[in-house]
């Protein structure tokens, strides 16, 4: 076994695929995506092992380091080597190399970061490595009916059109929640400086999936005091961003619904709320949103008014775990 590096070129991906076959987790079949020419904008560096036979080279193994705009802090990796080709150090030597390029990144970022699956080869490579986990993710799917539906004030249908509502993805209003809540939620890998813009780029737009969102209000308040009218919207409370169509309250069903497949959904709160608060309010707009369909959330260790809400559904079987859990991996502060 000859093996020789390189840099990536265009074809090897084809050529990869082929030795690879399907990719062994969801992890792998994400990174893959990531595979691409070196550039610097964004910067990326990736690499492709080679295995020199009777003078001709097959690629066997490939690894990139990328910079994100996302989590600044930490530069994304991934290695894959053939089966054939593990344990023989094509992919420690390919990590040595990802090390050196990530020296040179113009952030002046070296700590590396990537997913895994508990239990699997890629997870033993990077413990190996000296990457230790530093947060857990876990795809939960909530059944339908496994909370009780919330009463609003006096019960009345009024009353609940005060503060459950369906709101534009483009609301600045909702932008700006979005962004603190998910900065509140990754003090473990700070996102950075979350423009209103980037919330609505990353969450919001079209383009990242954002079908539509429903929100829940703290009841109405008045600009004036105890005593007087309440004229204002109350504060939103609760966010519920659905990455597919969520079936509307009181409205008709729509075919992701019917289909019985969950709706993706991102879960949240404003993290001004108290602790009981949040959980308070994210179990009233859970319940509304899975009240009849199944609603599919991603849950991580960090959000502890979602996991306070999630945890005994799992526990009493009205929710379960979807796949395997995802660890993301770091080097050492």
């Amino acid at each position: 076994m000859a093996i020789e590096y390189r840099e990536w070129r265009d074809g090897d991906d084809l050529a990869l695929l082929e030795m690879w076959g399907g990719p062994e987790t969801v992890q792998a079949g994400q990174f893959r995506g990531t595979l691409a020419p070196s550039g610097n904008s964004p910067w990326r560096r990736c690499i492709v092992a080679e295995d020199v036979v009777d003078g001709v080279a097959i690629p066997v193994a490939a690894g990139v380091v990328h910079e994100a705009s996302l989590h600044p802090e930490r530069l994304w990796a991934y290695i894959e080597v053939d089966r054939q080709h593990r344990r023989t150090g094509v992919g420690s030597t390919l990590l040595s190399m990802l090390r050196h390029e990530a020296g040179q990144a113009p952030s002046g970022v070296t700590r590396l970061r990537c997913k895994v699956e508990p239990g699997t080869p890629g997870a033993a490579f990077a413990e190996a490595a000296g990457l230790a986990p530093i947060q857990r993710s876990r795809l939960v799917v909530l059944e339908p009916g496994a909370l009780k539906l919330p009463v609003f004030g006096d019960g009345s249908e009024a009353a609940a059109a005060e503060q459950v509502e369906d709101l534009a993805t483009g609301s600045v209003e909702l932008s700006d929640v979005v962004g603190r809540y998910y900065t509140a939620v990754h003090g473990w890998d700070s996102p950075g400086d979350l423009s209103i813009a980037t919330v609505q780029r990353v969450f919001l737009a079209e383009l990242s999936g954002a079908h539509g969102a429903i929100v829940l209000r703290a009841p109405r308040a008045s600009a004036f005091g105890p005593g007087v009218p309440a004229s204002r919207k109350g504060r939103l409370e609760a966010f519920a961003i659905s990455y597919a169509e969520l079936a509307p309250v009181g409205g008709e069903e729509p075919a992701q619904a019917t289909s019985g497949q969950p709706t993706e959904v991102f879960l949240g709160h404003d993290p001004a709320l108290s602790l009981e608060e949040a959980r308070a309010a994210v179990r009233d707009l859970l319940a509304l949103i899975a009240f009849q369909h199944p609603v599919l959330l991603e849950l991580d260790g960090a959000m502890a008014a979602v996991t306070g809400v999630v945890e005994p559904l799992l526990e009493s079987g009205k929710a379960r775990v979807q796949g395997a859990e995802t660890l993301v991996v770091s080097d050492p502060e």
